[in-house]
């Protein structure tokens, strides 16, 4: 045969997570990873955190977790938890975060149908610790994480055992040999967030993390570079942490973790010692950050962008955060089931519009259809359900036969969206959130834009209440930003001229803090339970 007509080949190199953290040990060793704690800060360095997850490898395979089996991880986000993962994904053992803010009824359901033998947890969770292991026989062994200025007891956890994360490194701690997991091999296991509708377990593959990876720092998304600081205040529980767990040490950026402190206070003080350029988290945690620093006058001078997402950003903050801290404020969207990245705005977008929240990076794919599926013959204008489908969109759940996704591997997200000429999508609701007032449907989501531009107002949602002739009528939920004094005229003045007559709330309901999900989203189920209710 002649060898001309041989055709080459390419090297075998599986897409696994392990390599994001080899390769910073090796390019960009000395980066550091700072972890917040209260008026104190826990240091090491991409080189010195790869060691000591290759210890934790050693341990958690000595407490007979294998490849395939499911670690339970429970806690802040730290240098403990960025070992845990590293040390588990390495070795082809299962990341399953958990929430510490749901309930233990909650957790517990997720840990009995995960498996879970061995649970991580920060120290000041210990307590629930202690609930979960009673509640879950199968859990053998808790590990309570390090974490700088935590305090927490010893719990009894019944017949599991407590291991201190140093005693175990201690006895058990063996580097071993990373890299021999197929990349399609599960990754990581994270349930929904239950906003809407029950959870559902997604199980994350590393190819599809590795994937989403690439998708996260391309440079219209969250373009991180090594010279940049990265503030992660998304919590590491909440969908991957958007990624950045992967894409910080990818590019050799260097990392900050604010541990359980995320209040305005906090924050700002994280990212004026560490000289933060980038951060990444939900609205409400800039939020803080925004009141705080008008309560002091402080000045952030190194911040460069925010990146926004995990729920809807009102116009009056965007500008407020922007003009106050100038910064470039990117808005996303994305979801538990898309890894979670599905569109980003990019920074050079010369105007940001809160109702915009991007393009779709390589991919990832989108498509508009009717309440039917099918797909809408124009897709820039007309509003839809939109649908995704990518190599980090889910396939199926987590314990389910049964595909999520339609014969041509569509995914429908249950949001309403529009596209425009640009390509740029906005979110326009949620399919279960619209409220059908006679006959006629009502969308809660163009109220809260057009009430949360308003300056006076911090944050606002809109739920259906029932009633006896329309069957449901829409009531506002308001948040009025601190210091705020105004009266209803002014919610209502703005809705009229831009709504329909039978869309204008039948009440108007004010709190001092509006109810949020486990996730820092608006927790609808909860305002519904409490306002939905005939009169």
């Amino acid at each position: 045969m002649n060898g001309a007509t041989v055709p080459g080949t390419m090297q075998p190199y599986a897409l696994t997570l392990d390599r994001f953290i080899d390769h910073a040990a090796r390019w960009h060793g000395t980066s550091e990873v700072v972890t917040g704690g209260d008026g104190m800060s826990m240091r090491t360095d991409y080189a010195r955190l790869r060691d000591r997850s290759r210890r934790l490898s050693g341990a958690l395979h000595a407490l007979g977790l294998g490849p395939g089996d499911n670690l339970g991880i429970m806690g802040w986000n730290t240098q403990a938890q960025m070992e845990c993962w590293y040390a588990a994904m390495g070795v082809g053992i299962v990341c399953h975060t958990l929430n510490p803010r749901l309930t233990p009824e909650h957790l517990a359901a997720m840990l009995d149908q995960a498996g879970n033998r061995v649970l991580a947890l920060s120290p000041d969770l210990a307590e629930l610790g202690d609930t979960l292991a009673r509640a879950c026989p199968g859990i053998e062994h808790i590990i309570l994480l390090d974490e700088p200025g935590a305090e927490g007891g010893q719990p009894d956890c019944g017949d599991a055992t407590v291991w201190r994360y140093a005693d175990l490194l201690e006895a058990h701690g063996e580097a071993v040999a990373w890299g021999q997991v197929d990349e399609n091999a599960p990754a990581g296991l994270c349930f929904t967030s239950g906003t809407t509708s029950a959870p559902k377990g997604v199980t994350y593959t590393h190819r599809s993390n590795y994937l989403h990876t690439v998708h996260q720092l391309q440079a219209d998304a969250s373009g991180l570079r090594a010279v940049d600081t990265l503030l992660m205040a998304v919590p590491m529980f909440h969908a991957n942490g958007w990624g950045f767990p992967f894409a910080a040490p990818a590019v050799g950026a260097r990392l900050v973790l604010p541990g359980r402190y995320q209040d305005g206070a906090s924050l700002a003080r994280l990212i004026r010692e560490e000289r933060v350029t980038v951060a990444a988290g939900v609205p409400t945690v800039w939020l803080g950050l925004a009141d705080h620093l008008d309560a002091t006058g402080e000045e952030l001078p190194s911040l460069e962008r925010l990146m926004l997402g995990g729920s809807a950003v009102p116009q009056a903050l965007l500008d407020r955060l922007e003009q106050r801290l100038g910064v470039i404020v990117q808005t996303s969207w994305g979801m538990t089931e898309l890894s979670p990245l599905g569109t980003t705005m990019p920074a050079s977008t010369p105007r940001r519009d809160a109702a915009k929240s991007g393009r779709p990076p390589i991919g990832v794919d989108l498509c508009l259809t009717d309440a039917e599926g099918v797909p809408l013959p124009e897709q820039r204008g007309p509003e839809g359900r939109l649908h995704a489908r990518g190599a980090s969109v889910v396939e199926s759940y987590f314990g389910q036969d049964t595909p999520a996704v339609d014969a041509d591997g569509w995914f429908d997200t249950g949001d309403l969206a529009t596209i425009d000429a640009a390509g740029n999508v906005s979110i326009t609701g949620r399919a279960k959130d619209l409220i059908k007032s006679g006959g006629e449907w009502i969308n809660p989501r163009e109220i809260e834009a057009i009430v949360g531009a308003l300056p006076q107002v911090a944050q606002a949602a809109v739920v259906g209440r029932a009633h006896a002739k329309w069957g449901e009528r829409p009531i506002l939920v308001i948040e009025p930003r601190k210091g705020a004094d105004f009266p209803d005229d002014l919610l209502l003045d703005a809705l009229r001229p831009r709504v329909a007559r039978w869309w204008m709330p039948d009440a108007i309901v004010r709190v001092p803090a509006m109810p949020l999900a486990t996730t820092g989203k608006i927790d609808k189920q909860r305002l519904r339970a409490e306002y939905g209710k005939a009169a």
